[in-house]
């Protein structure tokens, strides 16, 4: 490997040098990181399993039907998993209850 002399370089040079490192960085990060994937895949399948079974797969991108629906905007949804949004909240504290949002 090339020796570089940073003690020399100007201060263009060494930013262009910093931009060049950043990106091999970032290259090298997603090459180790499908190496890696590519190896535990072929581990787990060695002994019978896949890789969201034994890390919980929750199959990213998937998303819930919606079950709740703002009836002033009814855009605004909710699936009744996670936090319940603030038009949600908000109507439930003026006496609504949960089921007259239902679809």
């Amino acid at each position: 490997m090339a020796t570089v002399n940073v003690d020399r370089m100007s201060l263009k040079d060494l930013i262009d040098l910093e931009a060049k490192v950043q990106k091999a960085i970032a290259v090298a990060r997603d090459r180790e990181r499908a190496e890696v994937k590519q190896a535990l895949a072929t581990m787990a399948e060695k002994r019978g399993f896949s890789v969201n079974e034994l890390f919980g797969g929750r199959g990213r991108g998937k998303s819930s039907a919606a079950k709740y629906v703002n009836p002033d905007n009814r855009a605004e949804t909710w699936t009744g998993r996670g936090r319940k949004p603030n038009w949600l909240v908000a109507k439930l504290k003026k006496g609504a209850k949960i089921t007259d949002f239902a679809i």
